[in-house]
């Protein structure tokens, strides 16, 4: 092993599982020593493909005292208790986005913080996009003038496909369907653009023949604390599109990327489009700009390694989860009252407020 490679478990052996893995394998700052999954059949594949060893129980994995962070690829529904049993073995914790099912299971988990002495680092990948890393040096160093507007807008067909055996059918599932399931992805990547959110309004609609429960169209309006606004829509009956354009008052720049590869990160580049355009005679003159390959995933499991190594805390942390997964429940609450602004404030202190009232029964 590598001088400074961190030691790292991992529970939940999907899908995604894999394709994490794999961005570890690229890393030498980490290496996955162990996974666990109740499934033995999962636990066989994934040993076969990777030949990580894998065991039957979670305590097993926790007992191992060379693990020094975990990550978890488990149901949102599962965050919290799994999470909670790794920041009390004193372990760092890597969870898949969203941070939790709930508002108020994001704050639990938020809270084990302070109370394990360990930090969370939640999988919200987008905002490693390298268009969007552009994009935020160019606004931190002036280029494009002062931020106005930000559109943005991430679709695919997935309304198209379901049926009633599939969990995204159902609205306690999947909420807002693609509001909660694409645009929170934009979510955090507008807040890492463009500051704090101050109050969010949206509508939503349903739109697929398939005839599911949940809608499957969302379009969702911000204002930033700074003035700024923002528009995020997500279509679940088109073709898939990744987009974001940022709009300042000395320029504007525009990123796309090829939905299509978005599992395979290293490659994104290849089909992406970055462009700036200064000033108000700017159309003709828009410069296409470089976009450097990247691994948005392993840049991601990089900072958790470089979290569990020092004890310090990295920019995906679960402050910035729970932000995005509090947008997607203010959306939620304006799409019910006819698109009405909802205060960000007021979903996070309604929130704190339940985790209180429990704590207290």
């Amino acid at each position: 092993m590598s001088v400074g490679e961190v030691k790292i478990g991992i529970v939940g052996l999907g899908r995604w599982a894999k394709v994490l893995t794999r961005a570890a394998a690229a890393s030498g700052k980490l290496r996955i020593v162990a996974g666990h999954s109740r499934s033995e059949e999962k636990r066989q594949a994934y040993a076969s493909e990777f030949g990580i060893d894998t065991v039957g129980s979670l305590d097993e994995l926790l007992a191992n005292p060379g693990i020094k962070g975990v990550i978890l690829t488990v149901p949102n529904e599962q965050h919290l208790p799994v999470a909670e049993a790794v920041a009390r073995a004193g372990k760092h914790v890597y969870t898949e986005k969203p941070i939790a099912n709930t508002l108020e299971n994001g704050l639990r988990i938020e809270a084990l913080q302070d109370r394990y002495g360990i930090h969370v680092v939640v999988g919200h990948s987008a905002r490693l996009l390298k268009g969007t890393r552009l994009i935020k040096a160019a606004l931190e160093s002036g280029e494009l003038g002062r931020l106005s507007l930000i559109e943005a807008n991430f679709s695919n067909e997935r309304a198209l496909e379901l049926t009633p055996d599939t969990w995204r059918w159902y609205r306690d599932k999947a909420p807002g369907g693609p509001l909660s399931q694409l645009a929170t992805h934009q979510f955090d990547a507008l807040h890492y653009l463009g500051g704090e959110i101050e109050e969010v309004s949206s509508m939503a609609a349903k739109l697929s023949p398939v005839g599911a429960e949940v809608d499957d169209q969302s379009l969702t309006l911000m204002r930033f604390r700074s003035g700024a606004v923002a528009y995020v829509g997500s279509c679940w009956t088109s073709p898939g599109i990744y987009s974001i354009r940022v709009f300042g008052q000395k320029g504007l720049m525009h990123y796309e990327l090829d939905f299509s590869t978005w599992d395979n990160p290293d490659k994104l580049h290849e089909s992406s489009l970055l462009y700036i355009q200064r000033g108000k005679d700017g159309f003709g003159k828009r410069e296409l700009l470089q976009i450097p390959a990247g691994n948005m995933f392993q840049d991601e499991l990089e900072m958790f390694a470089e979290v569990c190594a020092t004890g310090q805390p990295c920019e995906l942390g679960a402050r910035s989860g729970n932000v995005a997964l509090a947008v997607v429940y203010a959306a939620l609450r304006s799409v019910a009252n006819n698109g009405a602004q909802v205060k960000l404030d007021d979903i996070f202190d309604e929130a704190r407020a339940q985790v209180e009232q429990a704590s207290a029964g």
